[in-house]
């Protein structure tokens, strides 16, 4: 995970990664809040007892 330091040349966290992941985990939390009614919706559907 070192698409920071190879598109922009530049290593905010040492070349460990953190920043990338940080970054990664801040876009899925703001898509599952930004999704969240129909991702409950979704799984009440799939997992509604027949």
């Amino acid at each position: 995970m070192d698409f920071i330091e190879s598109w922009f040349g530049i290593s905010p966290d040492g070349g460990d990664g953190s920043t990338e992941d940080l970054y990664i985990l801040a876009v899925v939390a703001i898509l599952a809040l930004a999704f969240h009614k129909r991702i409950v919706q979704f799984a009440r559907g799939f997992f509604a007892r027949k």
